[in-house]
């Protein structure tokens, strides 16, 4: 444990553990649309650490003590929020168990009492929304979009956490383990609005290749668009199984339930122009369609790949469930989904059914495609920080400090990795690099999976000292598919990582469900059209989205970020 805490503690202060979401089947992967990166997400464009004012004076003058283990409380009661997704297994309930005990028996013991408040995950938002405008919200209130918490600060809702943090003496776990990066996700100037739990990984997406054929076909592994097209049209056309019902690839983002109005992911940005430019790239995000030219030669690839028949041609009317159906039906050659998607035992892990179905096939990831700019490989990645913790202003002082100090335990291997991982011998073994690898993955999901993620607040996705660490210990948890599960991890982030950012302007709110509306519209009517009506209907795509009111958006995104990178 004492090498695990070390481990931690060095990553964080060295700014190394976060060089790479999405996550694993395990946990929230968050809001898409509003994750982010470290650097593009300070509301106000704040330093952080000591430079905040009040907080190192706090501190050093006796002010508030947030440290775990630095104050004897008075038996102060505080209230959590606990995510409730209906899943407790029998003979437990979501705010009695084994593990919302031993949180409550580790704050007893200096002082705090804990009682938990249960909210239905699915309803969260409205929830939220509910107990802050009826002045009952939790001592810690939690929420995925980021745009909320922004506008509970600035109508006076919340506490500035600033002086129960940034003090030298304050929160040590908590800072050390989140490093000043993601602490400062949370910061607008020098507010520090909210607490953001780190990302074990910002993975995202992968692209997935039918690798059985591809050896057939004597080809190797697409590294281009190209590659990737001509490796696709010799499965349909020439198909080594000798198959005639092969559609061909599925493309992300495409179908008609994605919410994405300009959709970002690792395909996209193999034919991004604004490729690396991480300012332009925030201010783009969600309407890349309109910022980035590169995105209208990524349409001009899919209508290729229709138009030859090499992509799937019931894109826009896709399910979950036909999309599985033709993974397992060895209809598809290819697919971009979640970066753990074909050996995701949540997700009924396609890759499973499919070799039971066909014992020869294989879909394995691939590497990110090189830029068709400039070569060059980009990974579109999750934000380094999940969930954002915040504290109503109807908590007393007195509570905020204790609950700091609830969130600095958290950042412990008695507090956050026991919540998580479990009990060493029971739960794990420690392998020889320190790693904590699963006994009995059916035991688990029953004591403690099914409650781990929303437990742990200040890791999404889990207590991991470094991205490699994670990797293994997931990789552990589904042991048949290990050596896959590394290599999705591995391959969603090769190349340059583009974080998305948290930030959500007012006026892009106000009419993310109009730019739905032309996507849904535009977006197949370009990938489906003639290839010499593709610019005509994208220019008028282009167009609608200006009457819509879309250059507002940007100005105001384009404002917002001019002040956070400083020109």
């Amino acid at each position: 444990m004492k090498k695990i805490l070390a481990c931690v503690l060095t990553a964080a202060m060295t700014m190394s553990l976060l060089t790479a979401c999405g996550g694993s089947g395990s946990g929230d992967s968050g809001n898409a649309g509003n994750s982010g990166n470290a650097g593009s997400s300070n509301a106000g464009g704040g330093d952080g650490g000591a430079s905040n004012s009040g907080g190192g004076s706090e501190s050093s003058d006796g002010g508030y003590k947030t440290t775990y283990g630095d104050k004897q409380f008075d038996n102060v009661t505080i209230t959590v929020e606990l995510f409730d997704r209906s899943n407790a297994p029998e003979g437990n309930t979501i705010l009695d168990n084994k593990w919302t005990k031993y949180a409550q028996e580790q704050m007893n013991k200096v002082g705090i009492n804990l009682e938990f408040i249960a909210v239905p995950r699915s309803d969260e938002i409205t929830k939220m929304q509910t107990m802050m405008a009826s002045g009952t919200a939790p001592d810690l209130t939690l929420t995925y979009t980021y745009s909320y918490a922004e506008d509970y600060y600035r109508d006076g809702g919340i506490w500035d956490l600033s002086p129960f943090i940034d003090g030298a003496d304050q929160a040590k776990n908590l800072k050390a383990y989140l490093g000043d990066d993601v602490i400062d996700i949370g910061r607008g100037g020098d507010v520090l609005y909210g607490i953001v739990a780190r990302r074990a990984t910002t993975a995202n997406s992968n692209l997935f290749i039918r690798q059985d054929w591809l050896e057939a076909l004597n080809m190797e592994t697409p590294t281009t668009p190209d590659e990737l097209y001509n490796f696709l049209e010799a499965c349909v056309k020439n198909n080594p199984d000798g198959l005639t019902n092969v559609i061909g690839g599925y493309f992300w983002g495409l179908e008609s339930t994605s919410t994405g109005t300009g959709y970002r992911n690792n395909m996209t940005m193999a034919f991004s122009q604004l490729k690396g430019d991480q300012k332009q790239l925030d201010i783009a995000d969600g309407f890349d369609f309109f910022c980035d030219p590169g995105y209208r030669e990524y349409i001009r690839f899919l209508n290729k790949c229709y138009n030859n028949g090499v992509m799937d041609q019931e894109f826009y009317t896709n399910t979950t469930e036909t999309f599985v159906q033709k993974i397992v039906n060895s209809q598809l050659a290819f697919y971009e989904s979640n970066v753990n998607y074909n050996v995701d035992p949540l997700r009924n892990s396609p890759e499973t059914t499919l070799r039971e179905n066909t014992p020869t096939a294989k879909f394995v990831s691939i590497p990110n495609l090189k830029n068709v700019n400039d070569g060059n490989q980009y990974a579109d990645a999750y934000a380094q920080g999940g969930l954002i913790i915040m504290c109503p202003k109807t908590a007393s002082e007195e509570k905020v400090e204790a609950a700091m100090t609830y969130l600095d335990w958290m950042a412990t291997t008695d507090g956050g990795f026991v919540l998580y991982h479990g009990f060493e011998d029971e739960n794990y073994k420690l392998d020889d690099e320190g790693i904590p690898i699963v006994i009995d993955a059916a035991y688990n999901a029953t004591d403690k999976d099914w409650i781990r993620t929303d437990m742990f607040l200040v890791g999404n996705q889990g207590y991991f000292a470094t991205v490699d660490d994670f990797n293994k210990c997931t990789a552990a948890e589904n042991p048949i598919y290990y050596e896959d599960v590394v290599a999705n991890y591995e391959n969603s982030l090769t190349g340059q990582i583009i974080h998305k950012p948290t930030f959500t302007s007012e006026k892009q709110t106000e009419l993310t469900d109009d730019f739905l509306l032309l996507r849904s519209k535009y977006q197949v009517q370009c990938i489906t059209c003639a290839p010499d009506q593709l610019d005509g209907i994208y220019d008028e795509w282009i167009e609608e989205a200006k009457k819509a009111g879309i250059e507002e958006v940007i100005a105001e995104r384009t404002a917002h970020f001019d002040e956070v990178y400083g020109n």
